[in-house]
């Protein structure tokens, strides 16, 4: 007589060429074999809703690693303390006193303001693209918007935008899951260069305060003694790095989700009382943080597997958005979709700070984009940037007349 051991599960491998470039078909194998998969080592990974979108409220896991993991994916450079200092990465009560300082500047009535300066922005933004009739749904529109919004908010010059903007791509590479040598290299050149420029601005705050997030935080310095210089200034590109991935990729995940699905083009376009919807499905349809990690604090039970103290889980936040069991033909875009309970933002305590303001540049954007032309079509093949972590693009051309 034999007795069976456990039955070996599936492993997820997130740099498989076939899912940098479409990870659904996969996410929908995992979870036909149950709600958790194997990761890297002393690593689970979770496919399905109802398990991600409880984990992420759990309190038995929890976001600060240890200093090993950190130094493991991104070396031994300012990238790995730069991650470790960032809100995203720290547990209560460190998370707790710096999400209260930044709620101040990201609060709902703080965003609602804004609502007028982003809708000039837009139109600045579109005028000349709908008088050239063609233009790069990214680098025209997806990108420059969101970095225009949170270098107001922040307080960077305008005339210092043109040189952040290429460090502010070379700092998204620090939130890979790994990092090779060569994005190891650029992301530490770009933090060094961003901690010395903030520290400038925020220098010139507490001798000239403004009417930004730079003079708030000088402000705190003297009321917070548990925040460090060094807190603080990481803490502030962390805002500027949250304050535009998201958006940028909702904006140019969402016009090729439209350019593929002209039906639901023209039913936004017919009825332009569906943007709000609209938005929340793009986020839903092709998130763009397709997982998050967590740390197990204390021993819990998935799918009947013990997660044991110290393991790390994956949350693919992708997989639970397009879960059968939660959403109704999964695949398929519907603007109007309601109710559409994604975890794109994530949830409890690290919910993502910035949801309100990317769901509102979302909303002006596309109602101005769909409003303002007649003619809205692709002009040239989309191409995708591989991340296991985000899902962007690289470019997807249009073609507009303008109404």
């Amino acid at each position: 007589m034999s007795t069976k051991g456990p039955v070996l599960l599936p492993k997820f491998d997130p740099m498989n060429i076939g899912v940098l470039e479409n990870p659904y078909p996969t996410y929908a194998k995992l979870r036909e074999s149950g709600p958790l998969c194997r990761g890297g080592p002393a690593q689970w990974v979770v496919t399905r809703y109802a398990e991600i979108a409880a984990l992420l409220s759990d309190t038995r896991l929890g976001r600060q690693f240890p200093e090993a993991y950190y130094h493991f994916a991104l070396g031994d450079g300012p990238a790995a303390t730069f991650i470790q200092r960032i809100i995203l990465n720290r547990d209560p009560p460190s998370h707790g006193q710096l999400r209260n300082l930044m709620l101040t500047v990201f609060n709902a009535r703080a965003v609602r303001s804004l609502a007028n300066r982003i809708e000039a922005l837009v139109k600045d933004l579109l005028t000349p693209l709908f008088e050239r009739g063609r233009f790069d749904a990214v680098s025209d529109l997806a990108f420059p918007l969101p970095v225009s919004v949170i270098c107001e908010l922040i307080g960077i010059p305008l005339a210092d935008r043109e040189l952040v903007r290429p460090k502010a791509i070379d700092l998204s590479k620090a939130f890979a899951a790994f990092v090779d040598d060569e994005h190891r290299l650029s992301a530490n050149s770009s933090i060094l260069w961003l901690r010395e420029y903030i520290t400038m601005l925020l220098s010139e705050r507490r001798k000239q305060p403004c009417n930004d997030m730079l003079s708030f935080m000088t402000d705190s310095e003297g009321s917070d003694k548990t925040l460090t210089q060094e807190d603080i200034v990481d803490n502030v590109l962390f805002l500027f790095f949250a304050g535009f991935e998201t958006t940028t990729n909702l904006i140019s995940n969402g016009c090729a989700a439209l350019l593929k699905h002209p039906h639901q083009l023209h039913r936004l376009r017919t009825d332009p009382s569906l943007i709000a919807l609209a938005v929340q499905e793009f986020m839903r349809y092709d998130a763009p943080i397709q997982s998050t990690a967590r740390l197990a604090l204390q021993p819990l039970d998935i799918g009947g597997r013990t997660i044991r103290k110290g393991r790390v889980l994956h949350l693919l936040l992708g997989s639970a958005n397009h879960d059968e069991r939660q959403f109704t033909d999964p695949e398929m875009l519907d603007v109007g979709r309601h109710p559409n309970p994604h975890v794109s933002f994530g949830g409890g305590i690290h919910h993502c700070l910035g949801a309100a303001l990317a769901t509102l540049e979302g909303q002006i954007l596309f109602s101005h984009l769909l409003g303002g032309c007649e003619v809205f079509e692709s002009s040239g093949a989309a191409l995708r940037q591989p991340s296991p972590t985000f899902r962007a693009y690289s470019r997807v051309p249009i073609t507009v007349r303008a109404v």
